[in-house]
């Protein structure tokens, strides 16, 4: 059950804890921690800020992705 649960969240999260650990050589594990961790001493707002990041990160690929399409003619 909670394999099923860890799955959930690996395929339909934004990898925002995925991109900032490759581009900062820091474990992904531990960013994921420092989220949560920091998200219930502060009430909620890394959160805030990681679903934004998300968005920017998810707008980000759709741009890519639509510049490709663009040059593949």
């Amino acid at each position: 059950m909670i394999q099923r649960v860890l799955t959930f969240f690996e395929r339909y999260s934004f990898g925002v804890c995925t991109y900032l650990g490759e581009h900062l050589n820091i474990s992904i594990s531990k960013i994921r921690l420092f989220f949560i961790y920091t998200s219930f001493l502060s009430v909620g707002f890394p959160l805030v800020v990681y679903f934004f990041a998300g968005v920017v990160l998810d707008l980000r690929n759709y741009v890519k992705r639509a510049r490709t399409r663009i040059t593949d003619f």
